[in-house]
């Protein structure tokens, strides 16, 4: 009799409720267990997971890391996800081995390349991928000098931190006065110049930012899978333009992907987004993490969060090809059960039942639908 499977996802997006779908819906019919822990009680993700707990608040990494060995030993988990403390996590990986858990994530120095855009961004200009024009700016003199360049070119200007995930604190500059018109209708990224000048010449501090024209679409997010051995086993590019998405495995987009993944050891899952600078695609940003929407590639017939802990557990399943492509779709929002109590339930040894009999609230996070009018 083939074991079950003891996943691990912590403080992670809700939408990973669709990856903890799939790994219970796995090809290879096997029994999944998830463990799932979050700072937020009423996390969907919670409610998802078949145990799950509330993460202590204020640790510091290296004390979030024995932590971590601690659910892992107590849980029993055999594979282990990590998004917070990433970084630090990895740095053990040893002593999760110990433990008897496998990290689904890739080594110490991979992490350390892609946590800070400016190194990021220098280190795949050296093995030929195409980045944008960039200036790493830290005062208002620096930002406005960045800002000009780029407006004399014919660009627009947008900044974003150094260091960060996903589009926080993305903002494009406007060289346009705050008027009643930016009050109207739903709030932009767009900030105008001389209220970001002044705020920076306040501040305490100086900020740590990444300058560079504003990209156009489409963005293209490719989703590598690739094994310790360095040699990517699946990738496909999810391609976003306005509320439309689609699917592609055009080599202008992969390529790129595939020499970033490689060349600097991706293991297991990474997100790596591109969008157009003229007419050249360039690197926008690379996770070393599954995106929150890697869930999407199941409408091109793979299940890879299941894929990708078949490699973490060292049962290789070699290239991957989708034997189709997805029609072109959106995205809409549904709703989502949620524990009753602040407490998360821990389910019973050996009961089947995963979710109160009571219906409980729901939140709403966003599901991918088929091909709907724009």
């Amino acid at each position: 009799m083939v074991s079950r499977v003891r996943v691990w996802l912590n403080r992670t997006y809700a939408e990973n409720v669709f990856f903890m779908d799939q790994l219970r819906r796995n090809p290879s019919d096997r029994a999944v267990e998830i463990h799932a822990t979050h700072g937020d009680a009423d996390s969907p993700v919670l409610a998802a997971a078949d145990t799950a707990e509330l993460e202590p608040e204020g640790l510091s990494p290296a004390a979030y890391v024995e932590y971590a060995l601690d659910q892992c030993r107590r849980r029993g988990i055999d594979v282990f996800v990590p998004r917070l403390h990433q970084s630090a996590i990895v740095a053990h990986r040893a002593d999760f081995e110990a433990a008897g858990t496998a990290l689904l994530a890739p080594p110490p120095q991979a992490v350390a390349v892609f946590q800070d855009k400016v190194i990021a961004y220098e280190a795949v200009q050296s093995v030929g991928v195409p980045v944008p024009p960039w200036w790493r700016v830290r005062t208002a003199d620096e930002l406005l000098a960045a800002v000009e360049e780029l407006e004399a070119a014919g660009h627009k200007a947008c900044f974003k931190p150094a260091s960060g995930a996903g589009g926080v604190g993305f903002r494009v500059i406007t060289r346009a006065p705050f008027s009643l018109v930016h009050l109207n209708g739903f709030p932009t990224p767009y900030v105008q110049l001389d209220l970001v000048l002044d705020a920076l010449r306040r501040a305490d501090e100086p900020v740590d930012w990444l300058v560079m024209p504003r990209l156009e679409q489409p963005e293209v997010s490719v989703d590598c899978l690739t094994g310790p051995d360095n040699r990517v086993r699946l990738a496909i590019g999810r391609l976003k333009n306005g509320r439309r998405r689609g699917f592609t495995l055009q080599e202008p987009w992969l390529e790129p992907a595939r020499l970033i993944a490689e060349g600097f050891g991706l293991h297991y899952l990474s997100n790596i987004q591109f969008r157009m600078f003229g007419e050249t695609p360039v690197l926008m940003d690379v996770n070393t993490r599954p995106a929150g929407g890697l869930h999407q590639l199941s409408l091109c017939g793979v299940n890879v969060p299941w894929l990708a802990v078949q490699l973490a557990l060292g049962e290789d399943p070699g290239e991957v090809a989708p034997p189709f492509l997805g029609q072109d779709y959106t995205v809409v929002s549904g709703p989502r059960p949620l524990r009753p109590v602040s407490v998360p339930h821990q389910r019973v040894e050996g009961s089947e039942t995963l979710l109160p009999a009571v219906p409980a609230p729901v939140e709403s996070v966003e599901v991918p639908a088929q091909a709907l009018p724009l």
